[in-house]
């Protein structure tokens, strides 16, 4: 009871002291009531410390809401120049503040379509955006621990008040309604690696959001199938639909053969696809990429192989290529181009600095994007090999090159905001390759709900 009394104190003291600029508009007040709903799921996570630590740890949280909320100020536009592609000699400030005001926010009617259907909506910048993010922080169950930064500790909150906005055209904001809607009756299938899952998350959360009823939201499979066969399925009830990601980080097959010591040991079929029980889907996206820059990725030693033939060495680019044009060959003779939509998502950035993942790379303490062009990294090789391999395909495949839209953003990285359980040491692994949740992917759905309305407010039948 005391410790109680003690928790009770705590927050009292910080109310008192929590600056008046919270409850300066209704705007606000509803925001505060959505992260205090929030902090009331983010207390779960805290059920090991005492009260007194849990409320040390809940005022934290309310005192950098405060911060948050009050940076918000009124900001004017700043000049741009137009990026037509990674070559262009142009010199820009990717990041520009506007102000937002109710007026100015967007709906997808036909005007807007027609506006959408001549622009290149991935070459943009990043503006700053005074409204609240597609899903409240730490309020979605499906957000891996991985990705829940919010969850996991970290106080400063500037890497979700930025927005995607391309240079020449308005892109419609996500409408979670409009979009089930547009989903009715349908299957969408994610399939790639642990971006494509960051994604997936980002997505069912947004439309989560939506749901009158999150009681009626299903899980199809369950946690542990995907642990064990990689595949994870959310339905919809109310619309009929279901989302699902199935994990193939190369989407070809990785395979064990015996050696002559009969020692099993991996290799990569770079001719035969990972799975396919997601031909009849009404839209699949694909994504690869992160897996090809690991080592024995990279070294391609013993490790490609083509029919019963391995390669004793194979250049990492060739095998991409030869990866690619098996998936593209697949998809050409196995999907229905009047009923399932193709899309790919493009690569995105990492931002290590002084070393890799494994070899000291750190991303901890940025708070801001990139605001320099000439400070990206080049345009990756992969996605050139993607391009070119798209380009020759019978199937239309909708490219979402995120690429340079995940280039700037080098603070939108969970760094050492892993799970709880993982202790944080000077030379702790720090993630900066995924995005915090909610976080940079939930743009790359948004431009995935501006992609279905370019191509047709109606999705194709079903068989």
């Amino acid at each position: 009871m005391a410790s109680f009394k003690t928790m009770i104190s705590i927050l009292m003291q910080f109310s008192r002291t929590t600056p008046c600029l919270l409850w300066r508009s209704r705007t606000h007040i509803f925001y505060m009531f959505l992260l205090l709903l929030s902090l009331f799921f983010l207390s779960t996570s805290f059920n090991q410390r005492s009260p007194t630590a849990l409320a040390l740890a809940l005022a934290t949280r309310l005192r950098f809401a405060a911060d948050y909320i009050a940076s918000f100020t009124s900001v004017s536009s700043s000049n741009t120049c137009i990026v037509s592609d990674v070559r262009s000699n142009c010199t820009l400030s990717s990041v520009t503040a506007v102000e937002r005001t109710p007026g100015n926010s967007l709906e997808d009617g036909n005007d807007v379509i027609k506006d959408l259907s001549s622009c290149d909506i991935f070459n943009g910048n990043w503006v700053l955006d005074d409204s609240r993010p597609a899903y409240i922080p730490g309020s979605c169950p499906y957000v891996d621990d991985s990705f829940n930064c919010f969850k996991n500790g970290r106080v400063d909150f500037s890497y979700v008040r930025y927005r995607w906005k391309p240079f020449d055209c308005q892109i419609p904001r996500f409408n979670g309604r409009k979009m089930l809607e547009m989903l009715r009756g349908k299957r969408l299938v994610f399939v790639g690696d642990s971006l494509n899952r960051n994604m997936w998350e980002s997505l069912v959360c947004s439309l989560r959001e939506s749901l009158k009823d999150k009681r009626r939201l299903f899980e199809v499979s369950t946690r542990n199938e995907y642990r064990t066969q990689g595949f994870f399925s959310l339905r919809f009830q109310d619309y009929q639909c279901t989302i699902d990601f199935i994990k193939s980080p190369f989407l070809v097959q990785e395979w064990k053969i015996s050696d002559k010591s009969e020692i099993r040991r991996e290799t990569l079929r770079l001719d035969m696809i990972q799975g396919s029980k997601y031909s009849d889907a009404d839209i699949i996206v694909f994504n690869t990429g992160h897996w090809w820059t690991h080592q024995k990725t990279g070294k391609g030693k013993n490790y490609f192989q083509e029919g019963s033939h391995v390669y004793d060495r194979m250049e990492v680019k060739e095998a991409f290529t030869k990866a690619l044009k098996t998936w593209a060959q697949w998809v050409d003779s196995n999907i229905d181009r009047k009923h399932t939509r193709v899309f790919f998502a493009g690569y995105s950035s990492s931002h290590f600095r002084k070393g890799q993942w494994d070899t000291g790379g750190n991303c901890h303490g940025e708070t801001e994007p990139i605001s320099n062009e000439t400070s990206l990294a080049p345009y990756p090789w992969m996605m050139s090999i993607l391009e070119s391999v798209i380009s020759e395909m019978k199937t239309p495949v909708f490219y979402l090159n995120i690429t340079k839209m995940t280039a700037y953003r080098k603070d939108g990285h969970p760094s050492i905001y892993r799970p709880l359980e993982i202790p944080r040491t000077p030379g702790m692994f720090q993630d900066c390759s995924h995005w915090c949740l909610p976080g940079v992917p939930d743009f790359w759905n948004e431009l995935l709900y501006a992609a279905l309305l370019i191509s047709g407010h109606d999705l194709p039948n079903n068989h």
